[in-house]
C-alpha cells in the first residue's frame, strides 16, 4: 500500500495579523493627546448684549466711550478734539493702550454704579483682526454693553 500524503493548503498557512492591540494603542494615543492638549479660547464665546434695533427713548445714564478702528489698524477712542491714538502696532494683538484706557473708564463706570457702554466704529477697509483684539480687550475688561456703529460724531 502506497501511503498518501495530503498536501497542505497553502491558503491557510499565511500568517495572521492580530491588530487588536494596534487598537488599543491608537485609543491611548489618542487619550493622551486629549489630556495634555491646551483648549484656547474661542474668540466667539464673547457674551455680549448688543442693543435693540429700536433706540430707546431715554439717554443712557453714562456717555458711551467712541472706539474706532481705520483701514491701517489703528485704534483710536472718542472723537473730535479729545480723539486720542491708542495702538498703531497691527502685530502686537494685546492692545496694551487700549487695555490700560477701557480698564479706566470700567473703574469709573463701577464707582458711579453703572456699566459702561462702548460704540465701535469700523471703518470700510479695516483689519478684521484688530475688529476682533478690540472686542477681546472688551471681553477682557467685563465691558458687554457694546454696539456697533456707523455714526460719527
Amino acid at each position: 500500500m502506497a501511503r498518501h500524503s495530503k498536501a497542505q493548503n497553502l491558503e491557510e498557512d499565511e500568517p495572521g495579523l492580530d491588530i487588536s492591540s494596534l487598537i488599543d494603542i491608537c485609543f491611548l494615543l489618542l487619550i493622551y493627546f486629549l489630556v495634555t492638549s491646551t483648549i484656547q479660547p474661542r474668540e466667539q464665546d464673547v457674551d455680549m448684549s448688543l442693543p435693540a434695533a429700536a433706540p430707546s427713548e431715554e439717554p443712557p445714564p453714562i456717555k458711551p466711550t467712541f472706539i474706532r478702528v481705520d483701514s491701517t489698524g489703528t485704534i483710536y477712542m472718542n472723537t473730535g478734539p479729545s480723539q486720542e491714538t491708542l495702538d498703531t502696532d497691527t502685530e502686537d494683538r494685546k492692545v496694551p493702550l487700549l487695555n490700560a484706557r477701557l480698564q479706566e473708564i470700567n473703574g469709573i463706570a463701577s464707582a458711579s454704579g453703572e456699566k459702561p457702554m462702548v460704540q465701535i466704529y469700523v471703518e470700510d477697509n479695516a483689519i478684521h483682526q484688530r475688529v476682533i483684539d478690540v472686542l477681546n480687550a472688551l471681553k477682557k475688561n467685563e465691558i458687554s454693553r457694546v454696539t456697533f456703529t456707523d455714526l460719527v460724531n
